[in-house]
């Protein structure tokens, strides 16, 4: 009596997934896994800083003196545009929340919108003696502030309270003197 071909290949196609399986399992096993581990990697920004501070037509903003546990985590910065030149400083708080600096000296409406994810203003708030515009958002809130043709935004989605002591902690310095 002949033997149905399918049973055949049916059987081998299961064979070679257990082998598989087995295989894979003990890559697994035997790769360690750390689930204690922080998924977040903190970048340097100081050569990013210098360079715009030399070149940007407006004082960049960084934070002097923020606490170990605020963890710099994106740098950018744009200057192909002189009417759009964009400064960006991405951080992870203390709690593991997102906050970030954005500087530009392009129109303030547009560039609040873009960086805050279209965020509305709710009021104001004083920081270190001075009012910033205050925004609330689906995604994003803010504290915003133009002075001398220049945007100066924190923004992300850590609480009000942690947005004010990132701009608390700015300092503008450098600039072109054009």
């Amino acid at each position: 009596m002949a033997k149905k071909r399918g049973t055949e290949t049916l059987r081998d196609m299961v064979l070679s997934m257990a082998a598989i399986g087995v295989v894979a399992g003990g890559i697994w096993l035997f790769i360690p896994h750390d689930e204690n581990h922080d998924p977040v990697k903190p970048v340097g920004y100081r050569v990013e800083l210098d360079q715009a501070r030399r070149d940007a037509p407006y004082g960049v903003a960084a934070p002097e003196g923020l606490g170990k546990d605020w963890r710099a985590t994106s740098v950018t910065y744009e200057s192909t545009d002189p009417e759009a030149v964009r400064w960006h400083l991405g951080f992870v708080d203390p709690k593991n929340e997102y906050a970030a600096v954005e500087q530009s000296n392009e129109a303030t409406e547009k560039f609040v919108a873009i960086k805050s994810h279209q965020a509305k203003r709710v009021g104001t708030r004083t920081v270190d003696g001075e009012t910033w515009q205050r925004y609330e958002g689906d995604k994003y809130d803010a504290l915003v502030r133009e002075k001398g043709g220049v945007t100066t935004m924190v923004t992300g989605t850590a609480p009000m309270a942690r947005l004010a002591e990132l701009a608390a902690a700015l300092d503008e310095r450098g600039g072109r003197q054009d």
